[in-house]
């Protein structure tokens, strides 16, 4: 049975940084590519923000580039996303799952619980 559990979000000033992490279990983690989506207050949309494949090629939505990185640890069968210079429009419930590397949709189900990050001062 698939498990995404995600955590390490909170309230955090403009400018600031958060580490969020994603344990997962029940697939082949190691070849699965992960990545970190992000839904936003009132949007029903979540949009992939950065992608780690199975071969650890990362990617990144333009929103989030040079400021976010994105790595996974197989033998724990984590992902995280280190999120720096945080932004207001940053804000969102963010979530782990794994995404389809030619059309970024994500392929797991259930999904998580997700983590909040809330970016105010």
């Amino acid at each position: 049975q698939v498990q995404l559990v995600e955590s390490g979000g909170g309230l955090v000033q403009p400018g600031g940084s958060l580490r969020l992490s994603c344990a997962a279990s029940g697939f082949i983690f190691n070849t699965a590519h992960m990545g970190w989506y992000r839904q936003a207050p009132g949007n029903q949309r979540r949009e992939l923000v950065g992608g780690i494949t199975g071969d650890g090629m990362p990617r990144y939505a333009d929103s989030v580039k040079g400021r976010f990185t994105i790595s996974r640890d197989n033998a724990k069968q984590t992902v995280y996303l280190q999120m720096n210079s945080l932004k207001p429009e940053d804000t969102a419930v963010y979530y782990c799952n794994a995404f389809n590397r030619f059309t970024g949709a994500a392929t797991l189900d259930p999904w998580g619980q997700g983590t909040l990050v809330t970016v105010s001062s």
